[in-house]
């Protein structure tokens, strides 16, 4: 499956989905507007589904105008109702008639925390918390598609060494981070394992899991708020301009992310964990392919910086040594071979999403553009 073309595979999956009805009736996706939710609703949209968006404001015409422009351009129908993570029922009314739930709602906010339990734990372990309690409530589903993290399958670089096929695939699970250490990657493991155990405890709908990487790509809407975004902005900053730490990230490109949750949910032989990540880059290799793609007018990192200086900046960054002694240095690979086998998932690589990524905060005016000096 894994020389399948994306068009082919969907085509596979819809005919899989009325199989078992699951593309019949409206689709919930919650969080509908994020960075990655917003472009899986627009391909369901594309597939001429009846998309039911959770948000947290229906009324924010910022935040939304990108999903209804989407709506507008396609055959399906969209419909968007506020909804709360921390609210028990908040989901019910929209969940009601679904078949198929895509919960993608999550905060991903991985630095400077100045809160963690607040900010991300809750939220995304009460979260799925809800979401699931409104499955089991509404006699409709048949299947719900979790968007979970990379950080639930491991919480720092080091944590490699212990892996079975020097390799981080879908069997590995994270068990080194805690609400002070990778709080973020806490929240991510710890809402994944709860999602599991209530699938498990009934029988009627099941349960699909996707694991991201680091989610590169442009986005749909200007105001997206996604550390993704936060992350490619710093190279653009000047933050970087005299190094980097040595640094690597598994990265996949959000429209490939999109296509995978489309896959899960509409093909009737998906099951269980998803691991996606189409390459592994560190972060002066992302610079390198941002100097090759923009030129050399931003000040794009030019070297590694040494361990001890980056342990010596770590607290004026947010970055706790901790993080800093267990991922700097370390290298990263991972096993993608699931989703490219049973989604037959051709992923585009990591690379473009880079470039593409920097080209959309360009052209949104969320980096400002800098010629190419003469002669380059």
């Amino acid at each position: 499956m894994g020389g399948k073309t994306a068009e082919s595979g969907t085509a596979a999956s819809d005919r899989e989905a009325d199989e078992r009805g699951l593309a019949s009736g409206p689709v919930l996706v919650t969080g509908a507007n994020g960075y990655l939710a917003s472009w899986l609703v627009k391909r369901l949209l594309e597939r001429g589904c009846e998309v039911r968006g959770t948000v947290r404001d229906p009324a924010d015409t910022r935040k939304t105008e990108h999903l209804r422009r989407a709506a507008g351009e396609a055959p399906g129908r969209l419909s968007l109702s506020a909804a709360d993570l921390l609210a028990p029922g908040s989901f019910d009314a929209a969940m009601a008639g679904c078949h198929l739930v895509f919960h993608t709602a999550s905060p991903f906010i991985a630095r400077s925390l100045r809160n963690p339990r607040r900010q991300v734990i809750e939220p995304a372990i009460e979260g799925t918390r809800n979401v699931l309690d409104a499955a089991n409530r509404t006699a409709s589903v048949r299947r719900v598609v979790l968007t979970s993290s990379v950080a639930a399958v491991y919480g720092d670089a080091c944590d490699l060494a212990a892996t079975d096929a020097g390799r981080f695939d879908e069997r590995c699970w994270n068990t080194s981070s805690t609400e002070r250490h990778q709080p973020y990657s806490y929240a991510k493991a710890a809402a994944e394992r709860l999602a599991w155990q209530v699938s498990e405890s009934q029988d009627r709908w099941d349960l699909v899991t996707l694991n991201p990487g680091l989610v590169l790509g442009p986005a749909l809407s200007r105001h997206a708020g996604s550390e993704s975004v936060s992350i490619l902005r710093d190279f653009a900053s000047g933050l970087y301009r005299l190094g980097v730490p040595a640094l690597e990230f598994g990265i996949v490109d959000v429209r490939d992310v999109a296509e995978a949750h489309l896959r899960a949910g509409l093909g009737s032989s998906a099951a269980g964990r998803h691991l996606l990540v189409a390459g592994t880059l560190s972060l002066l290799e992302i610079g390198r392919i941002l100097r090759d793609a923009f030129g050399s007018g931003y000040a794009f990192p030019p070297r590694i910086l040494p361990t001890p200086f980056v342990r010596l900046l770590a607290p004026l960054t947010g970055v706790s040594q901790a993080f800093v002694s267990r991922n700097v240095g370390y290298p990263l690979a991972f096993d993608s071979g699931r989703a490219e086998r049973e989604l037959g998932m051709a992923f585009r690589p990591a690379g473009q999403a880079v470039v593409d990524h920097f080209r959309q905060l360009l052209d949104d005016g969320l980096v400002v553009e800098r010629p190419r000096p003469a002669g380059r």
